[in-house]
């Protein structure tokens, strides 16, 4: 990494944490620091169990239950166990906690144009453009890749929404009975990998690989064998972000570890930019390798 990079950021985080006010035990000048107030607008939002607070802040129990405190004692905010499971614990705005939130918005619009009025129609123009990048390119930094067993819970709600998305964008449908799917034991190690990527511990996307040719367990597959790329998927709601890049890279890393120098996948025409995608990280379109009755185009990368 290099040490002018994370002077930038650094020098970035300085910069930003003095001019929002960060620094000061009462936020926005009103009686709370800014941890408390950006959970009472989160609570606003409409996020209200704990756990989910927890996980989209990215908070420390113990700390979120101080600030849950702080909070109940100022009369802002009821926690109580939900209705439907009594060990899940929720949070919900008071009528003094509505028209708190309700104030510091007012405070935080102020704020964010005593920011942009000192500054000319182009300055403000290059500052809300250059914020949009850094919001997205701070998204991507917390976006979290991990190998997870194809059992797991948030690879079905991957494949669920990977399946559902493939059948609307397909003229002919899409049955995952009829494709060429990678089953469980083919993409568990190591007869292959499967990757989740979360972002505030939810799934955003996964991708795996397969090891063919060769039973599976044998690793590596022989000299002519090669990692298939499947499940390939991205949630729409982080695209844009490089996380299709970014998987694609995983698995390439963990296939080159496992003794693989050949990446092969296929993929249907109405994936315009999944074949964008592949083109741009190095694959080269060749000859149908399989019998794959959704594939249209079919890719190999020599690693």
């Amino acid at each position: 990494m290099h040490a002018e990079w994370i002077e930038q950021v650094r020098r970035f985080n300085r910069t930003v944490t003095q001019r929002v006010g960060a620094l000061d035990d009462a936020f926005l000048s009103r009686d709370r620091p800014l941890g408390q107030a950006r959970l009472l607008w989160e609570i606003g939002t409409g996020a209200s169990e704990v756990r989910d607070l927890r996980a989209r802040l990215d908070l420390d129990s113990g700390y979120l239950s101080r600030l849950l405190r702080a909070l109940q004692a100022d009369g802002l905010v009821v926690v109580e166990a939900a209705d439907a499971d009594g060990r899940v614990r929720e949070v919900r705005l008071t009528a003094d906690g509505r028209t708190e939130l309700a104030e510091l918005d007012r405070r935080s619009d102020e704020l964010a144009a005593s920011i942009l009025q000192p500054l000319n129609e182009h300055q403000r123009d290059r500052l809300v453009t250059a914020m949009a990048d850094v919001e997205r390119l701070l998204t991507a930094s917390m976006v979290r890749i991990d190998p997870v067993d194809p059992g797991h819970p948030a690879v079905r709600h991957c494949l669920q929404a990977f399946f559902a998305e493939l059948a609307g964008r397909f003229e002919e449908g899409f049955d995952p009975g009829v494709s060429r799917t990678a089953d469980h034991t083919q993409i568990t190690p190591p007869a292959g990998l499967l990757l989740v990527a979360t972002l505030h511990d939810e799934p955003v996307g996964c991708g795996a690989f397969r090891l063919r040719p060769g039973p599976p367990g044998t690793v590596p597959p022989g000299p002519d064998g090669y990692a298939e790329l499947k499940h390939m998927w991205v949630s729409p709601a982080v695209r844009g972000l490089g996380l299709g890049r970014r998987l694609i890279a995983e698995l390439e890393a963990h296939a080159a570890a496992a003794g693989v120098r050949t990446v092969r996948l296929d993929t249907h025409r109405a994936l315009v930019e999944a074949v964008g995608l592949y083109k741009a990280a190095g694959y080269r379109e060749i000859d149908a390798y399989n019998d794959e009755p959704y594939a249209d185009h079919w890719f190999e990368k020599t690693l």
